[in-house]
């Protein structure tokens, strides 16, 4: 009743059909052996249509099985596609195999997966859409970057471990015997970085890991770099280790109970503990770290390294000699910690304020932090921030609007000023090389071939000069220019509970005037103008 002609068709001859109908047809080819063929409805229909003259009748279509690859868009994955065949054949091995890589998959390729697929096809339905991911790429691994082990107890560890009483309750005065060495300690070791492990996508493409970030190991006073592992920093001193950036510094210590009138001022080259507080008027100038376990009233602290006070820094408003000038003052190179701030002038790289900071004027070289934590949420009120890179707080400002200006990115003005002088100076040496030049021309017609000779050495050297004078200075611009794009791109004010209003935020040259109550936001420089985010 049925055969199978040389383009796949199902023929079927009609006569043997009794009687002749669609659903006669249907029946006798699902009990035939092409009952998984497509079936040709539309052919069918059109004959009862007809006037019914044919003899031989297309019923069906054999159709195999096709394989199609898709390669996702990043090149990360490769997905198979079968379309069931319609009583042909299926879709081999080989085949799948041959396709993937006319498709261009060279990697990531498992022969497990495409089992799977073609297993699939043997259970779905002719016609079926059966797919499989046949080829995984793997992302970079990034480095790790370098970091510094430290093989001693600093001065600032060991005030974070106060000692236990015997009835078990912690002596917040008492932090032990301090955590001093001997010439020749190993005190800390860089742990390089790592390059991390490329990756790859399925056409066979190198994804490049980014190595880890590496540092100088940096030997501060008291140490040297070992001369057998550069790797290793090692101590020139008896002292106590202090952190600097990327290495260690050892200073000696000096301990005092209070400094008051008693004590006078202090002025040491190492490191200063003062086990109370110091006393109004009284002054701290030291070259290491400067530890107050008590408090700062009306005095002065200046240091090299880091200050800390574990409780207030607290000042007023000099009423004797200037209005404007606070007298508590706390200046250093390195960090500044204290627990809250009233009235007092903070300047350092980093200033961390526990708890809150009432009418303080505050300069930091990077990051103010008002609060505790990885989302600080103290109080800012009040005061002036002088000039940060980033400062976070909880609250900014007072609901009755107390005025305050934040000053972001100050230092721009600095590199700006610094590029203009830049820009002038090359100006003036291309001026010289211009006029250079018109020498080289004017000598060029000396008809004295050994006063011509003479002279055009002498430009030559003089022009060499100003080149790499013009070199120089180029390069020093492209420096200013980067320092400033990455000075501004990171320059962030966050607050992460709430901006009041009345406070004046400059970022660069740009000012943005709070008029309400802001919920956690940041401010950031985009487009050239203060814009407040949500």
């Amino acid at each position: 009743m049925f055969k199978l002609a040389h383009n796949g068709k199902i023929l079927m001859d009609i006569a043997q059909a009794a009687p002749p109908s669609e659903g006669f047809i249907l029946d006798a080819l699902k009990q035939s052996p092409f009952a998984q063929c497509e079936v040709d409805h539309e052919s069918i229909k059109a004959y009862f249509k007809g006037d019914q003259t044919e003899k031989i009748l297309a019923v069906a279509i054999k159709r195999d099985a096709t394989f199609k690859v898709d390669v996702c868009e990043e090149k990360m994955q490769a997905i198979g596609t079968i379309t069931v065949a319609y009583g042909g054949k299926a879709i081999s091995l080989e085949e799948a195999k041959k396709a993937l890589i006319a498709a261009g998959v060279t990697r990531g390729f498992k022969n497990v997966y495409l089992e799977s697929l073609l297993k699939k096809q043997h259970l779905a339905q002719p016609g079926d859409e059966v797919s499989e991911m046949l080829a995984q790429g793997r992302l970079p691994t990034n480095g790790e970057p370098a970091t510094l082990k430290l093989h001693v107890c600093t001065l600032k560890q060991r005030l974070k471990q106060p000692k236990l009483r015997e009835d078990g309750s912690v002596d917040m005065r008492d932090f032990g015997a301090l955590a001093s060495v001997e010439k020749g300690t190993l005190l800390a070791t860089q742990i390089p970085a790592t390059n991390g492990a490329d990756g790859f996508n399925v056409l066979g493409e190198t994804l490049p890991a980014k190595p880890g970030d590496t540092f100088q190991l940096t030997a501060g006073e008291g140490t040297e770099i070992s001369t057998k592992n550069p790797l290793q920093l090692i101590a020139t001193l008896s002292g106590c280790p202090s952190e600097i950036n990327n290495g260690l510094r050892v200073d000696d210590v000096f301990t005092i109970d209070e400094v008051s009138v008693k004590s006078g001022h202090i002025e040491f080259d190492g490191s200063v503990i003062v086990s109370k507080s110091v006393a109004p008027g009284m002054k701290i100038i030291a070259k290491g770290d400067v530890t107050i376990l008590g408090s700062v009233e009306s005095a002065e602290i200046q240091t090299k390294g880091n200050i800390e006070v574990k409780q207030a820094a607290i000042g007023h408003l000099d009423h004797q000699h200037n209005d404007e000038e606070l007298t508590c003052k706390l200046i250093a190179g390195g960090n500044i910690e204290i627990s809250h701030g009233q009235y007092a002038y903070l300047e350092a790289n980093n200033i961390i304020v526990h708890k809150q900071s009432n009418h303080c004027d505050l300069k930091a070289i990077d990051t103010i932090a008002i609060g505790d934590g990885d989302k600080p949420n103290g109080k800012l009120i009040g005061g002036e921030i002088i000039d940060a890179q980033k400062v976070i707080a909880g609250e900014i400002g007072t609901s009755s609007g107390t005025k305050m200006n934040i000053f972001l990115a100050r230092s721009g003005m600095n590199l700006t000023e610094k590029t203009d002088e830049c820009v002038k100076e090359l100006s003036a040496v291309e001026e010289q090389l211009n006029a250079l030049q018109q020498a080289v021309e004017k000598a060029d017609h000396l008809k004295d071939a050994d006063k011509k000779k003479e002279i055009m050495q002498k430009i030559l050297a003089t022009q060499q000069h100003y080149c790499q004078q013009a070199e120089q200075l180029e390069k020093q611009l492209s420096e200013l220019d980067h320092h400033l794009h990455d000075l501004l791109d990171n320059t962030q004010l966050t607050v992460n509970k709430a901006l009041n209003s009345d406070v004046e935020i400059h970022i660069f040259d740009r000012v943005y005037k709070t008029q309400r109550q802001y919920p956690p936001c940041t401010a950031k420089l985009i487009d050239n103008e203060v814009k407040i985010e949500f």
